[in-house]
Protein backbone atom coordinates (compact mmCIF):
# COMPACT_ATOMS: atom_id res chain seq x y z
CA UNK A 1 0.00 0.00 0.00
CA UNK A 2 2.83 2.68 0.89
CA UNK A 3 5.28 1.45 -1.62
CA UNK A 4 2.14 2.06 -4.41
CA UNK A 5 1.64 5.84 -2.86
CA UNK A 6 5.25 6.19 -2.91
CA UNK A 7 5.15 5.06 -6.99
CA UNK A 8 2.26 7.08 -7.30
CA UNK A 9 3.16 10.53 -5.75
CA UNK A 10 6.27 10.35 -7.89
CA UNK A 11 4.63 9.99 -11.14
CA UNK A 12 2.24 13.43 -9.81
CA UNK A 13 5.40 14.99 -8.93
CA UNK A 14 7.27 14.18 -12.35
CA UNK A 15 4.14 16.29 -13.73
CA UNK A 16 4.57 18.88 -11.73
CA UNK A 17 8.04 18.99 -12.57
CA UNK A 18 6.77 19.10 -16.71
CA UNK A 19 4.60 21.80 -15.91
CA UNK A 20 6.33 23.88 -13.96
CA UNK A 21 9.90 22.95 -13.38
CA UNK A 22 11.45 26.20 -12.75
CA UNK A 23 9.56 26.24 -9.07
CA UNK A 24 10.06 23.01 -8.84
CA UNK A 25 13.64 23.12 -9.56
CA UNK A 26 14.11 25.63 -6.74
CA UNK A 27 12.06 24.22 -4.10
CA UNK A 28 14.61 21.18 -5.01
CA UNK A 29 17.66 23.53 -4.55
CA UNK A 30 15.83 24.48 -1.19
CA UNK A 31 15.62 21.26 -0.28
CA UNK A 32 19.31 20.01 -1.18
CA UNK A 33 20.19 23.37 0.83
CA UNK A 34 18.37 22.45 3.87
CA UNK A 35 19.79 18.85 4.07
CA UNK A 36 23.65 19.81 3.36
CA UNK A 37 25.98 20.63 5.71
CA UNK A 38 25.05 22.36 8.82
CA UNK A 39 25.95 20.68 13.04
CA UNK A 40 22.77 18.04 12.51
CA UNK A 41 23.38 14.88 10.25
CA UNK A 42 20.59 14.09 7.14
CA UNK A 43 18.85 11.45 9.94
CA UNK A 44 18.09 14.29 12.06
CA UNK A 45 17.16 16.53 9.69
CA UNK A 46 14.97 13.78 8.58
CA UNK A 47 13.35 13.37 12.36
CA UNK A 48 12.60 17.34 12.25
CA UNK A 49 11.15 17.01 8.75
CA UNK A 50 8.47 13.47 9.62
CA UNK A 51 7.73 15.22 12.94
CA UNK A 52 6.33 18.33 11.01
CA UNK A 53 4.67 15.84 8.35
CA UNK A 54 2.95 13.84 11.19
CA UNK A 55 1.58 17.27 12.86
CA UNK A 56 0.92 19.07 9.59
CA UNK A 57 -0.76 15.70 8.65
CA UNK A 58 0.80 15.31 5.06
CA UNK A 59 0.84 11.70 4.46
CA UNK A 60 2.62 11.79 0.56
CA UNK A 61 5.45 13.68 3.01
CA UNK A 62 5.17 11.19 6.13
CA UNK A 63 5.52 8.25 3.25
CA UNK A 64 9.07 10.43 1.36
CA UNK A 65 10.26 11.01 4.51
CA UNK A 66 10.05 7.32 6.44
CA UNK A 67 11.83 6.18 3.31
CA UNK A 68 14.35 9.00 3.75
CA UNK A 69 15.09 7.79 7.10
CA UNK A 70 15.70 4.24 6.31
CA UNK A 71 17.89 4.91 3.89
CA UNK A 72 20.00 7.38 6.60
CA UNK A 73 20.36 4.68 8.69
CA UNK A 74 17.57 5.07 11.14
CA UNK A 75 15.57 2.19 13.16
CA UNK A 76 12.44 1.24 14.19
CA UNK A 77 13.04 2.48 17.81
CA UNK A 78 14.10 5.83 16.89
CA UNK A 79 10.87 6.46 15.24
CA UNK A 80 9.10 5.42 17.89
CA UNK A 81 10.45 8.14 19.86
CA UNK A 82 10.23 10.84 17.62
CA UNK A 83 6.51 9.64 16.64
CA UNK A 84 5.73 9.91 20.47
CA UNK A 85 7.21 13.69 20.54
CA UNK A 86 4.79 14.69 17.55
CA UNK A 87 2.10 12.99 19.43
CA UNK A 88 2.55 14.47 22.54
CA UNK A 89 3.21 18.08 20.17
CA UNK A 90 -0.35 17.33 17.95
CA UNK A 91 -2.57 15.62 20.20
CA UNK A 92 -5.18 12.92 18.84
CA UNK A 93 -4.51 13.80 14.90
CA UNK A 94 -1.27 13.22 15.24
CA UNK A 95 -1.66 9.82 16.75
CA UNK A 96 -3.44 8.75 13.53
CA UNK A 97 -0.64 9.98 11.19
CA UNK A 98 1.94 8.66 13.58
CA UNK A 99 -0.05 5.42 12.72
CA UNK A 100 0.25 5.84 9.18
CA UNK A 101 4.17 6.43 9.62
CA UNK A 102 4.88 3.66 11.59
CA UNK A 103 2.70 1.18 9.05
CA UNK A 104 4.77 2.64 6.22
CA UNK A 105 7.79 1.73 7.84
CA UNK A 106 7.06 -1.49 8.54
CA UNK A 107 5.61 -2.03 4.92
CA UNK A 108 9.15 -0.75 3.54
CA UNK A 109 11.02 -3.20 5.85
CA UNK A 110 9.38 -6.30 5.12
Amino acid sequence: MYKAKITEMRGELRGLNKLIPETMAEFGALSKAAKDGGPLSVKEKEYVALGIAVSQRCEPCINFHVEALMKAGATRDELGSVLSMSIQMGGGPAVMYAAHALACWDELAA
